[in-house]
């Protein structure tokens, strides 16, 4: 019996000393691009985005071997905005734009080849940057929620860090800052975000 019982003691241990050297955190860095699709209303409101380029830094806790939370924060700069309002008043905003949001991932796990899809949602910070990009002086700091939907492939290099590829969406409002003839009432339905990274697992 306690030959048993010390056995039965021998394996938890070693089933909580397996447990404890698993990987069950991980925090990337990565460059991301937004790329903006053409908006025009019914309210003779056009607007053109170009392609800013930032970060986006995010921590994965994992549920379990296949399913994680995730917790984003994302920034871009020089984000110019482009509006033409009843032709031909024209209208240009500089701003940063950034994201904090959360998704639930579940990733497959293929050797060192391991996709992965997620969805969540979260809070778009327009920013307007008050400097001779932006033409109009009326312009302030805007809030929108939406959701980000994504799917990706990450690559182990070594058992703590893996190279992460993301072709990520985002769906928000389009911004007005502030200002009622930018508005559109329409909404960014697919906000296309590539994103390339390291991620360290610990």
């Amino acid at each position: 019996m306690k030959k048993i019982a010390i056995i039965a003691f021998l394996l938890a241990v070693s089933v909580a000393a397996g447990r404890a050297q698993e990987s069950r955190q991980d925090i990337s860095l990565s460059g991301m691009a937004l790329v903006k699709p053409f908006i025009a209303s019914s309210s003779d409101v056009q607007i053109h985005s170009n392609t800013p380029y930032g970060a986006l830094l995010s921590y994965r806790f994992m549920l379990t071997p296949s399913n994680a939370l995730e917790a984003n924060y994302g920034i871009t700069y020089e984000n110019s905005f482009h509006y033409l309002v009843s032709h031909p008043y024209n209208y240009y905003v500089l701003a940063r734009t950034q994201e904090i949001s959360g998704a639930f991932v579940h990733s497959f796990n293929f050797k060192k080849f391991n996709p992965f899809l997620e969805a969540g949602g979260g809070t778009f910070i327009f920013l307007p940057i008050q400097n001779s990009g932006t033409t109009t002086k009326d312009t302030m700091q805007q809030m929108q929620m939406g959701a980000i939907y994504g799917a990706g492939l990450a690559y182990e290099v070594s058992p703590s860090f893996d190279i992460r590829g993301e072709f990520r969406g985002i769906i928000t409002k389009v911004p007005t800052f502030g200002v009622s003839e930018f508005s559109t009432n329409r909404w960014y339905k697919t906000i296309a975000v590539p994103t390339v990274g390291l991620a360290y697992h610990f």
